[in-house]
């Protein structure tokens, strides 16, 4: 049973899940540190029963469950901080978007005997901080836990029934394969929409036209996920950057492809792989990860 919950980092993951927790009563008590004294303003308009804390000396060994939801980067400087009030009852966990080199850092930080179980719920936003935060933000959204080679079942199954209640599904899975698929799911399209921001604003420059005023619906869908926090895409890129090298080089190869077959009008090459991507579409709806239409923020 989950009682008491320390969330570190309130911006969206770390307020929605706040949110949830006192919508669904997942768990009694609910306590918050936050460094941002901009973001506790904004902490404290919630209609949501929490309480803000300091002094994490006292308040870590009567905690339950921890989730660390600062950004990746202040994640070795938080465990090296914790780790000595941390008791083998409490669960600790985390939201990153990447996990071989956080799990690293906890295995080296982490005073032997601590619940470490490392979840990624894939449920973010291009929008960022607590005022964004939402109650639902989970409902039917895939939650990955990272099995390791050393845990603990009974918190595992404590941990997947937490993020259940919050309305995610669960897979488990080991860190390298999660590594290794979220880096063409999701890091690498996140880094070509930046790339592809860069492109027409470099364009734009060159030519002086005012290119931007006349973004057609693909180029406004791309600004979409390149307005995502900056320091958040720095860390994942930074974190996995060893399978997203791999990717990009793919990426790379299949697109010098495409100009080719562009530059030759290779019809019937082009349009079967047009048709190829057109049918990955559909699976994604099929399979219900995405809604036939969606309006990409646009409302």
């Amino acid at each position: 049973m989950i009682n008491n919950l320390l969330i570190i980092g309130c911006g969206l993951i770390g307020s929605s899940i706040l949110r949830a927790c006192s919508k669904k009563k997942v768990v009694k008590n609910i306590f918050v540190k936050e460094k941002s004294k901009l973001n506790i303003k904004k902490l404290k308009r919630l209609k949501n029963k929490f309480t803000i804390v300091n002094d994490l000396e006292q308040i870590i060994p009567k905690m339950d469950l921890v989730i660390i939801c600062t950004h990746m980067s202040e994640y070795e400087k938080i465990i090296s901080s914790i780790s000595k009030y941390l008791n083998a009852k409490t669960i600790l966990t985390d939201v990153a978007s990447s996990k071989e080199k956080i799990i690293k850092i906890s295995n080296k930080k982490l005073k032997k005997g601590i619940s470490w179980i490392s979840s990624h719920p894939i449920s973010g936003s291009e929008v960022s901080g607590p005022e964004h935060g939402s109650e639902n933000l989970f409902n039917n959204k895939w939650c990955i836990l990272i099995k390791e080679k050393k845990f603990n079942i009974k918190n595992l199954k404590m941990l997947s029934k937490f993020w259940k209640r919050l309305g995610s599904k669960i897979v488990i899975m080991d860190a390298k394969k999660h590594d290794l698929i979220f880096s063409l799911t999701s890091h690498l399209p996140h880094l070509i929409a930046y790339n592809l921001i860069k492109t027409a604003t470099d364009f734009e420059k060159r030519r002086k036209y005012n290119l931007i005023n006349f973004s057609a619906g693909g180029l406004r869908d791309f600004s979409r996920i390149a307005a995502s926090n900056e320091i958040m895409w720095r860390d994942i890129f930074f974190s996995n950057n060893n399978n997203l090298s791999r990717v990009i080089d793919l990426f790379i190869s299949n697109l010098k492809s495409f100009k080719k077959d562009i530059l030759k009008n290779n019809n019937k090459v082009v349009l079967r792989k047009l048709k190829d991507a057109k049918k990955v579409r559909k699976k994604i709806i099929k399979i219900k990860q995405d809604i036939n239409k969606p309006d990409f923020g646009r409302n």
